[in-house]
């Protein structure tokens, strides 16, 4: 059954994916960056809200106290990153827009990649070295500027279940240059929805938003321990069986 449901799923986004974004892209020329932004998050909710449809996946998000208060209140979000799920996620369960640090290559998906493309977020070429951070420095400054908030995965791909990558500093690096808090958080979607895999399992995925920690002063690896020892511990207290 889950994975008659799981394949049902995937059916529907790719059916449903294909109209949105053409609509995206022809209105592009016509709305501002922020319509466009909640016209490609109406696609994510209806891919969330699917998801709880067809594969019984139930979102429970603790700590939305802890987020910013204000239009315009900057915040470096660094999330823990076990599948698809959580990118979905993100945009669907904000109050405010966000802008995603990602690898330009995701440009070129067919459909998702173009709607993509006409969202005002960061994405780099990871071969540029220096000069890909300068432009995340640049363009993360001037979208917390204007109430964006800028959210990266710090371990920087899908980590399995029970697991911890290797925690890099260009958050907090970004954080401590334009002086944006940096919220921790803890997400266990790989119970329901693991790396990788073709078959999703039916349940609650616990999203963990932590209390923002300042940057002003601090060195970044510094800074990405203190993000690092929160997330994995918040990750063992959510999600124990993971880690016995």
């Amino acid at each position: 059954m889950n994975l008659l449901r799981s394949l049902l799923h995937i059916v529907f986004m790719a059916v449903t994916v294909v109209p949105w974004a053409l609509a995206v892209l022809v209105a592009a020329p016509f709305l501002d960056s922020n319509r466009i932004y909640w016209m490609c998050a109406g696609w994510l909710k209806l891919a969330v809200n699917s998801g709880q449809w067809m594969l019984g996946i139930r979102n429970h998000v603790i700590g939305f106290e802890n987020l910013p208060v204000g239009s315009k209140a900057p915040a470096v979000l660094l999330v823990k990153h076990q599948s698809t799920w959580e990118t979905f996620c993100m945009p669907a369960l904000m109050p405010h827009p966000l802008a995603f640090v990602f690898k330009k290559e995701l440009l070129r998906v067919p459909f998702f990649g173009w709607a993509m493309s006409r969202m005002d977020m960061i994405h780099i070429d990871r071969a540029d070295g220096a000069r890909a951070f300068a432009k995340v420095v640049q363009q993360g400054q001037r979208l917390l500027d204007q109430g964006t908030w800028v959210i990266m995965f710090p371990e920087g791909t899908r980590i399995e279940r029970g697991q911890k990558g290797t925690y890099k500093s260009g958050g907090t690096r970004l954080a401590i240059r334009t002086g944006a808090p940096v919220i921790p958080v803890a997400v266990t979607s790989a119970k329901c929805w693991p790396r990788k895999a073709l078959i999703k399992k039916p349940g609650v995925v616990e999203f963990s938003i932590g209390k923002p920690i300042p940057s002003a002063g601090r060195e970044p690896d510094e800074l990405m321990r203190e993000v690092e020892d929160w997330i994995e511990g918040e990750m063992r207290r959510l999600d124990p069986e993971a880690y016995t």
